[in-house]
């Protein structure tokens, strides 16, 4: 597959498209049987609460792994996803009130890298609860 966005009708500057990604418990458990990530910071509010967090958190990987879908998605194609690494600067708190998280991932071109190859710099600003939960991420991506 290709990416369904072409290298020439993106600047720098050019806006993705807003999302947010609902996070509830259910989803916490889900995501640690596909990862085997069974800690129970994830899963369990007593023990979060127990080692200092202020309650049940997310997978780091699982926040990241959302944040990346504001590329795969306006790209088309998960195979476009070339690089992309991030920093995690705090954690998303996932109360059990019935509302549990949002995740809100914001991302623009911030530059054009290689003109033979296509690719470009996507950086992404991704927000919890009006705090900054990854920081540096950045991805580079192959275009149409």
């Amino acid at each position: 597959m290709t990416a369904q966005i072409a290298y020439a009708d993106v600047e720098e500057g050019t806006q993705l498209p807003l999302r947010t990604f609902p996070v509830d418990r259910a989803r916490l458990v889900r995501y640690a049987g596909a990862s085997g990530d069974f800690n129970p910071i994830h899963w369990n509010e007593r023990f979060a609460k127990e080692v200092g967090l202020p309650d049940v958190i997310a997978h780091g990987m699982f926040t990241m792994a959302e944040a990346a879908r504001v590329i795969t998605d306006w790209t088309g194609d998960p195979g476009a996803l070339l690089e992309y690494g991030v920093r995690f600067t705090k954690p998303v708190v996932v109360p059990d009130d019935g509302k549990g998280a949002v995740i809100e991932v914001a991302a623009k071109v911030a530059k054009k890298l290689d003109d033979q190859a296509r690719t470009v710099q996507v950086d992404l600003t991704v927000t919890s609860a009006g705090s900054k939960v990854l920081g540096m991420s950045r991805a580079v991506v192959a275009l149409g």
